[in-house]
């Protein structure tokens, strides 16, 4: 027996079920070029948060305990080390935020359009009743986005979009660059104690050593909770990518129609192919060259 989820589905298999008289034309395009942004005031909220939480970080790490630093080699090091991570961390959610994380058009289920995809008799076609766009396999709706998003794993308020298809390289390289500087401040906060417990306290920060204690153990407490959060979301969207099945697939049990791939064929469709170092850049847009997104089984 079918439950009430697999009915819905069935039901809207059916052409029959499209009604594509109830949508309206599909909005006007502004041009390919155009940058894609949430306007949700909590993800906006969240992104900023981000920034400012690195920010603070690297206020911290460069003016408490680098700068007052005897050793210029040890200065110079972990310095050009954290800002570059920093760096291609804030990039990384620049990119995974300002991204179309990949968008079916809205309203495009309308007659017209339906007339032209030329669907051959038995043919099975999807229509969202929320935006009223006739989405592929493996699209789900984003009540936040109010869009349908191909392959979305989840809505992250974080970098206020979804995580989909288009932008999850840029979101797992986001999660990547933040639990590495976490890990780097947490490393440079234990040699700064360290530091500090064995010469005088008023000469290893420019500032005084209640503010300097202060300063520390909330970077402290910011660079664990961050290490932890963003090392386990980068092992699951790991994980997801190796397995080829996305956070919402696993959360509703969704039959598996498309083709089985090898994990690393599997990376090469969300990094790009052929594997190269452009894998760790957000400047990189993924080529995905002969890694075909799409492989159903027919």
């Amino acid at each position: 027996m079918k439950s009430p989820a697999h009915r819905t589905r069935d039901i809207e298999r059916q052409a029959g079920y499209l009604k594509p008289e109830h949508c309206a034309p599909p909005p006007p395009r502004t041009g390919s070029d155009a940058m894609w942004f949430i306007r949700d005031s909590c993800g906006i909220v969240c992104g900023v948060i981000t920034w400012l939480l690195v920010f603070y970080a690297e206020f911290v790490v460069v003016f408490v305990m680098l700068l007052p630093a005897k050793n210029l080699l040890y200065s110079l090091f972990n310095g050009v080390l954290f800002n570059g991570l920093a760096f291609l961390a804030l990039a990384s959610h620049a990119r995974a935020m300002c991204t179309d994380p990949g968008a079916v058009p809205k309203g495009n289920a309308t007659k017209e359009f339906i007339e032209s995809l030329q669907l051959k008799p038995g043919q099975v076609v999807y229509k969202c009743p929320k935006c009223c766009s006739i989405k592929p396999d493996r699209a789900h709706h984003c009540s936040v986005c109010k869009r349908c998003i191909k392959k979305m794993d989840h809505h992250c308020p974080w970098v206020n979009n979804c995580v989909g298809e288009n932008n999850q390289k840029y979101f797992v390289l986001f999660t990547m660059y933040i639990a590495l500087i976490s890990f780097h401040a947490l490393i440079m906060v234990a040699f700064h104690f360290v530091f500090c417990f064995e010469e005088d306290w008023t000469k290893c920060s420019n500032f005084s050593p209640p503010a300097t204690v202060i300063l520390l153990i909330l970077l402290c407490f910011e660079g664990l909770l961050f290490l932890i959060f963003t090392a386990v979301m980068f092992g699951t969207q790991v994980h997801s990518i190796c397995t080829d099945e996305t956070g919402i697939e696993q959360l509703k049990k969704e039959e598996r129609r498309w083709a089985k791939k090898s994990k690393w064929m599997n990376m090469k469709v969300v990094f790009g192919h052929p594997f190269s170092i452009a894998w760790l850049s957000p400047f990189a847009t993924p080529d995905h060259g002969k890694a075909d997104i799409y492989q159903y089984i027919v």
